[in-house]
């Protein structure tokens, strides 16, 4: 069974794989500028390492100078090999990193050895300015060998139960971030068990308000369909047997989760029983939060770095 249509006009997502995100953010005329927070780890600054090798990146390492020249120096570069800015906690660390996007010293922001809620208090802090006055959430970027382009997946990190009002600031948030990656225009699908609206099923409501918003001109840059079905969303041939006609069925660029474990789930079985390659960004500040586990391999983390520089427009 294929999982796209045989016969469809162009992708909106104009990536088929993290290979050609890659190559496109190479081209940009400057490196991006990242800031590191609590950067005394070695498999942060192994991924960091190898960004500045292939001309990704310009980092900026925030901690204590100390910690993290002797991990530079573990992997085998002199311990004064980037700029280092010294910091006494880890929280003025964050709050460093949030002034250096405020006075263009970075571009995006990657966690290092820093809680995340420690990560977000600091960046938070009204002297950076690093709120938009939009709600925070979690953009996932997915590659599967049975779907012909990147997808991109949200929230599987940060909003728990998202209200219709924190939907749409999720939903924004995210097609701004495809936009500054050079996709324009992507087909959302707001996703639910079925494509009909039932009022004892909460996400269907809020999935059929949301494609209102859209037509109304309330959530801008894309295409909104739902309530619709995972299979509808990805399957054009489930579509077609099913008689479900949209310009999204099949074809989905962006699948919006109604919660957290949904997204959650969803990602984690893509990634290990599909062997999905994925990167996650925080999109709705200033600039996108790499919030990397610290399980995370170093390839995992320069694959997100790529993600976050492409996002940062």
């Amino acid at each position: 069974m294929k999982f796209w249509k045989n016969n469809r006009p162009e992708s909106v997502m104009v990536y088929k794989s993290f290979d050609e995100l890659e190559a496109a953010v190479m081209q940009k005329a400057h490196k991006c500028k990242v800031a590191v927070v609590e950067a005394a780890d070695e498999h942060v600054l192994e991924a960091v390492r190898h960004a500045v090798e292939v001309g990704l990146v310009e980092p900026l390492l925030f901690g204590k100078r100390e910690d993290i020249a002797a991990k530079l120096k573990a992997i085998g570069l002199p311990g004064d090999a980037y700029p280092i800015v010294e910091t006494a906690t880890p929280q003025e660390s964050a709050t460093g990193a949030g002034m250096a996007v405020k006075e263009g010293r970075a571009n995006f922001i990657l966690k290092g050895l820093i809680q995340t809620g420690v990560l977000l208090k600091g960046l938070f802090k009204e002297e950076t300015g690093f709120r938009t006055g939009r709600l925070i959430s979690h953009m996932n970027i997915v590659q599967v060998a049975t779907y012909p382009k990147l997808l991109a997946l949200c929230d599987a990190a940060i909003n728990i139960a998202p209200s219709l009002e924190q939907k749409r600031d999720i939903i924004q948030n995210a097609v701004d971030a495809l936009a500054r990656m050079g996709i324009d225009n992507p087909k959302v699908a707001v996703l639910a068990s079925a494509e009909t609206v039932n009022e004892k099923m909460p996400e269907s409501v809020d999935a059929a308000a949301l494609k209102e918003m859209n037509k109304n001109g309330q959530i801008t840059g894309c295409l909104i369909e739902g309530p619709i079905s995972y299979d509808l969303a990805v399957c054009a041939e489930s579509a077609a047997t099913k008689g479900y006609e949209s310009p999204v069925a099949g074809d989905a660029d962006l699948l919006v989760c109604p919660n957290i474990v949904t997204a959650n789930v969803l990602i984690k079985c893509l990634r290990h029983t599909a062997n999905a390659l994925t990167a996650g960004i925080v999109v709705g500040g200033r600039v996108p939060v790499v919030l990397n586990s610290r399980a995370a391999s170093a390839e995992d983390k320069f694959r997100t770095m790529v993600l976050a520089a492409s996002a940062a427009g």
